[in-house]
């Protein structure tokens, strides 16, 4: 038996789709459009979904969740810590405000400078907040925002770093979510 035979066309997208999300510049994208059917029915046995949004140029995978809200734990959720969630919930942020207030020469991406997520960080933080441990380890919550794909780095000018906000943080962290995180820091604040 020639196990070669066992290779589809689509193969190759499903293996990028496993390990990342692939962008619309991706060599694998035209095939996630062109047999998404296929790879959601592949991808589906093992507990998996495929979420494709053409307008945002990506796609991901994600595990279904069942009515107990439950997985097949194929994924393991680990804790990424209060500090790098900040900076997710702020980026998350940005990019709403940036979506909500387009201009005629706006571009789709939202690019922000490390000092510039530096600066929203400690904004967002309330006043009674201590805020110093925080911010000496600000870059390794950025960096770590970075490795888990929320933030692109773009291009690098002298000491700043220009990064594009990646557009998945919007299916990651809802609005509700957003909310929520906000109203515990805010309790969190009030009771220090």
């Amino acid at each position: 038996m020639n196990i070669e035979n066992n290779i589809k066309p689509y193969s190759k997208a499903i293996v990028r789709l496993l390990r990342r999300t692939v962008e619309r510049t991706d060599t694998a994208w035209d095939d996630i459009i062109a047999y998404q059917t296929e790879i959601q029915d592949y991808i589906g046995v093992i507990g998996l979904e495929l979420i494709i949004k053409k307008d945002e140029g990506f796609a991901f995978v994600k595990q279904i969740e069942m009515e107990d809200g439950s997985t097949l734990n194929l994924v393991s959720r680990l804790p990424i810590g209060f500090g790098t969630t900040l900076v997710l919930v702020v980026l998350r942020q940005i990019l709403e405000e940036f979506d909500s207030n387009p201009t005629e020469t706006q571009s789709f991406e939202k690019f922000i400078t490390d000092t510039e997520i530096k600066e929203e960080v400690e904004l967002f933080l309330p006043e009674r907040y201590d805020k110093v441990k925080l911010i000496e380890n600000l870059n390794n919550y950025i960096t770590r925002s970075r490795d888990l794909g929320f933030l692109i780095e773009e291009k690098q000018k002298g000491n700043e770093i220009m990064y594009r906000i990646h557009r998945i943080i919007k299916e990651k962290i809802t609005l509700d979510d957003l909310q929520e995180f906000k109203n515990k820091l805010y309790e969190y604040a009030k009771s220090v």
